[in-house]
């Protein structure tokens, strides 16, 4: 019998946590873990009764294996009514709730515990469950359907970290008014975060997340929802013209278009964001409020903008038919509104007389030789345009086989126009996608392909910013500040409102030593885009470390935090910035989330891009002081 061999067999597997364990724990610690020992003893004995099996309580978590999905599922109902009972004399704030995940699928077993990617997926969908609720995977919904007296929503497919392929869920409905019915079979929506944590140290039966979140650009050696409300006060309005574009509405019988019709949004902004006397909000953060009705006037206040733009754009054959509206976001009045029908080959000069207009009617002078700039397109061929509008929604589904299709379509856009710069610059950003999400075997052979796309890009469209911006981000990597700096000041010299060179920008001077630049630089970046990368607000709670300002790295990273509580980093900061202003008990619970996350943290492999000693110094004193070795 070979010793080496894998055991693998198909489980039903349960993933349950503790909804806001950490602020339970810091109210009462007593009191919290006399709750969990209850609720995990009866939750053990559920388990058992349905027939399955407790593979590993760990903290606040529990991972159990079922041989019937039925039974998973009735498992997972039970505990949720249970709790639900326990919880009517609770007040609010003392609730005790999880939430709960469940897929069938292949495991490795060793031992007394289970690994892989269907105890991955299983935890992954927990986080998507609501507290007190049940997230599914299809394989579980296709064994369970009509067999229980339960509803089910879709939630169409999820990105979900580290899993390669999108996976689909539902949500279990446990108040059913029928049986088995399955309600709003929900469109799919891709994240557009175009990062995600590029390595694990190691599985962990609860599926972890990453120990550092930055590596969109953590360096290497040598060899990038419902709309948030950011803050309690809306932004104030820039005293420059500034707008919004929100995304344009698919009207075209084939939502098989829905990439034309988000590409045309984006170039829009695109074109908008050049002009250096306007405050154009970044895409990402637009997006989130894409297949949503919203009130044109709360978008102006949430967002700090004069103007919002909205429209809508059909194909029908050789015709595109485009209705937009550029209106006063104070008052509700629409300033321009336009029906534009279009052939297809008018699709430039179409995109042109939209931006022209609106840029007349926000009243901004702009002289012969920007305007010309600005409205320079890379390419005369529609087909190697449209290529190019593919490839993009592929590589934003951040997935490796979506990735992989994307560099086909920018390769095919390059076949038929060698001379279309933005084609290379978003296949280098194909290339440097499989660093940032560990799908390269040779990350260093990959790094200087995309240093090599980016120069080919230059070399045929001299003021590109975004083959600056991309050689700014691999400088990043190799830890050549100096370069990167001077690269992303071209990139934010051709494109002043483009938030992700300046989030690069502050990464850039934050590692070299500049952390009063690198505030001024991310502070820039989540003005322009107020929902962005949880990295933005790593670095930026990093600079307000060291410069002394522990009060404001605490309060960035909680509201990051709320978005994603899992991130290794974001305690590691926490630790050392409440360490460092005296909150004990905040600094223990910070340095115990990292323990937990990462087992095998430590202090001095942390901060090591710095350039400054001195800087590294400063973050691992907090960190011992936290605690932490």
């Amino acid at each position: 019998m070979d010793e080496n061999k894998v055991e693998r067999r198909l489980a039903a597997i349960l993933h349950a946590d503790v909804v806001g364990y950490s602020r339970l724990m810091g109210q009462d610690e007593v009191g919290t873990h006399r709750v969990l020992s209850e609720s995990l003893h009866a939750i053990t004995a559920l388990i058992e009764s349905h027939g399955g099996k407790v593979m590993n309580l760990a903290g606040d978590a529990v991972l159990a294996d079922f041989p019937s999905v039925v039974e998973a599922l009735a498992c997972a109902v039970d505990i949720q009514r249970d709790l639900k009972s326990r919880n009517e004399n609770r007040p609010d704030d003392r609730k005790f709730e999880m939430r709960i995940g469940l897929n069938l699928g292949d495991v490795i077993v060793d031992h007394d515990d289970i690994y892989g990617d269907g105890v991955n997926v299983a935890a992954r969908l927990q986080g998507v469950a609501e507290p007190g609720g049940i997230c599914i995977a299809r394989a579980v919904y296709e064994q369970v359907k009509g067999k229980m007296e339960l509803d089910y929503e879709s939630l169409g497919d999820q990105d979900v970290k580290n899993i390669v392929e999108p996976v689909a869920a539902y949500r279990v409905l446990l108040d059913p008014e029928s049986t088995g019915a399955t309600i709003g079979q929900k469109k799919t929506q891709h994240r557009r975060w175009r990062l995600a944590p590029a390595a694990i140290a190691g599985v962990t039966i609860v599926a972890l997340p990453a120990i550092f979140f930055w590596n969109y650009y953590l360096p290497s050696s040598p060899a990038g929802v419902e709309p948030d409300s950011q803050s309690l006060e809306a932004p104030k309005t820039p005293a420059k013209p500034s707008i919004a574009v929100l995304p344009f509405k698919n009207l075209s019988a084939d939502s098989g278009d829905e990439y034309f019709t988000d590409g045309i949004t984006d170039d829009i902004i695109t074109d908008l964001s050049k002009f250096r006397d306007l405050f154009v909000i970044a895409s990402n953060t637009v997006f989130t409020y894409k297949g949503k009705s919203v009130n044109v006037q709360e978008v102006s206040r949430e967002l700090g903008v004069r103007y919002v733009l909205e429209g809508s754009i059909q194909k029908a054959g050789e015709k595109i038919r485009v209705n937009v509206q550029l209106i006063d976001g104070a008052s509700g009045h629409h300033l321009w509104a336009e029906r534009l029908v279009r052939g297809s080959d008018d699709l430039f000069a179409l995109q042109d007389e939209i931006v022209r207009t609106i840029v007349a009617t926000m009243a901004t002078k702009v002289d012969a030789v920007e305007r010309e700039r600005i409205m320079r397109k890379g390419t005369k061929s529609l087909q190697a345009y449209d290529y190019v509008l593919r490839g993009r929604e592929y590589r934003s589904r951040n997935t490796r086989a979506a990735n992989a299709e994307a560099q086909k379509l920018f390769r095919k856009a390059i076949e038929l126009d060698p001379r279309y710069g933005a084609a290379y610059v978003d296949l280098a950003w194909c290339y440097f996608n499989t660093v940032t999400f560990g799908w390269s075997q040779a990350p260093s052979q990959a790094l200087e392909q995309v240093h090599e796309l980016a120069q080919k890009a230059l070399s045929l469209e001299a003021s590109d910013y975004g083959a600056y911006r991309l050689l700014g981000v691999v400088y990043i990597k190799w830890m050549q500040y100096d370069l990167a700096i001077k690269n992303l000041t071209r990139a934010l010299e051709l494109n002043p409102n483009d938030a992700d060179s300046h989030d690069a920008m502050g990464a850039a001077r934050l590692y070299s030593g500049q952390s009063q630049a690198a505030t001024e630089s991310l502070e820039t970046a989540i003005r322009f885009d107020p929902s962005p990368r949880p990295d933005v607000f790593i670095h930026l709670g990093l600079a307000y470390y060291l410069a002394g300002r522990y009060d404001d790295a605490i309060a960035t990273l909680q509201q990051s935090l709320e978005r994603t509580p899992n991130l290794t980093a974001h305690h590691v900061i926490l630790a050392a910035a409440h360490a460092q202003a005296g909150h004990t008990a905040d600094a223990e619970r910070a340095a115990n989330k990292v323990r937990r996350l990462d087992p095998f943290f430590e202090v001095d492999s942390f901060g090591t891009a710095f350039r400054n000693a001195a800087d590294r110094d400063t973050i691992a004193a907090g960190l011992r002081k936290a605690g932490l070795k």
